[in-house]
């Protein structure tokens, strides 16, 4: 097995831990990116393309990176904020007046980022064909009654997430969160990074699938507790319900399921792309700067800690993103990012000016704190110890 790419000085312990993550924990085709105040300081690829395949991982090799995708798609509201088109303390129905039904007329946008919306499921869910549809998520979720009051709770919403700051996005600007991300994000920053993939791109995206590997020694614990299983077994819980408000889920290896813009779920990358936007929200790189000082400190203040009513572990989100803690350990309390449900991770560390960005084509069972983003992350940690 071969590691292509480059580190700088210092950080030799992420090269050292990504090729462990092929050789001990089940890694068919990866790559990881590390940006450190604006400047990479990591570009590392290795494997096969396509986990099915044998045709080798390039440097510009992307994949699918589910959730990760949320946190790119969060930086459209809170830009939208920064720039003054949108206020968060105003109630989603103040720019979307059919969402008001059922009781959610007192839903605040930031309810939205917070996981504290109250519609993590949809009680008659859509098929894969239906998803395709970008109007007929927010209708779903529009005409939808809260599982609990708004704003009284958190609870993941795993896909309505993304058809609530889809259509909050185009009723603000006439747009959707993809044509946004692609003008206002993807384009100033040069990344590969696309929600609905163009066809032109099809060809660098790799094919992904599940992947087993070991249980990592002296690593974090993996394997699900009972409660948690149960949730994910019982088709009545919150829990199943919400991940299966698309059913059954689509084969996210499908031309259309690529090119179509879910913004909760089919984001796709590279790992130095995911790496540079989360720099650009906390510096400039090569003079591009998304969030002001003031968001990026709003992006990360705490918004909803404790027991997840959908995730049924305690977790700790901003205004759209998860911050560091047992269900999502991050670089530093002052971390904030998105993982991506079996494997992909991104996130920014303010305090260390460190921002990361992890893809992989073999998912694995885990949900939030997936074993080998996890051993890059604290390779990243021994790395800055040792440059201190």
């Amino acid at each position: 097995m071969k590691v292509h790419g480059t580190v700088a000085e210092g950080f030799e312990p992420v090269r050292e831990a990504f090729l462990r993550n092929f050789q001990q924990l089940g890694d068919r085709g990866a790559a990881v990116a590390v940006y450190r105040d604006g400047q990479r300081v990591v570009d590392l690829w290795g494997g096969v393309r396509d986990v099915d395949g044998t045709e080798p991982w390039e440097r510009g090799t992307a994949q699918i990176v589910r959730s990760a995708t949320k946190g790119v798609a969060a930086a459209v509201l809170l830009l939208l904020h920064q720039r003054g088109e949108l206020d968060l303390d105003a109630p989603v129905g103040a720019y979307w007046p059919e969402f008001k039904a059922h009781g959610k007329e007192r839903l605040l946008v930031r309810h939205v980022l917070d996981h504290r919306a109250g519609v993590p499921v949809l009680d008659t869910p859509l098929t894969p064909e239906e998803s395709l549809d970008p109007a007929r998520g927010p209708q779903a979720v529009a005409a939808q009654a809260p599982v609990w009051e708004p704003g009284t709770d958190h609870g993941y919403h795993a896909l309505t997430y993304g058809w609530l700051v889809d259509e909050l996005t185009r009723r603000v600007t006439g747009r959707r969160a993809g044509e946004w991300i692609a003008a206002e994000i993807a384009a100033p920053l040069g990344l590969d990074l696309w929600l609905g993939l163009p066809e032109a791109q099809a060809g660098r995206v790799g094919r992904s699938g599940r992947v087993e590997g070991p249980e990592p020694v002296g690593g974090l614990r993996t394997r699900p507790k009972r409660s948690v299983t149960e949730a994910y077994a019982d088709p009545g819980s919150l829990t199943r319900r919400a991940f299966a408000a698309i059913s059954p889920f689509p084969d996210q290896n499908e031309p259309a399921h690529r090119a179509a813009a879910l913004p909760a779920t089919n984001g796709i990358a590279t790992a130095d792309a995911l790496a540079r936007f989360y720099a650009a929200l906390i510096g400039p790189v090569d003079g591009v700067r998304l969030f002001t000082p003031e968001t990026a400190a709003l992006a990360r203040a705490e918004q909803s800690a404790g027991p997840d009513r959908v995730l049924v572990v305690g977790t700790r989100f901003g205004l759209g993103y998860m911050l560091h803690g047992s269900a999502s350990p991050l670089l530093s309390p002052d971390s904030f990012g998105h993982p991506g449900r079996g494997g992909a991770l991104g996130f920014a560390d303010p305090a260390s000016g460190i921002a990361f960005g992890y893809v992989t084509n073999g998912f694995r069972q885990s949900v939030t704190a997936d074993p080998r983003a996890q051993a890059l992350v604290r390779a990243v940690r021994t790395a800055l110890a040792g440059t201190a």
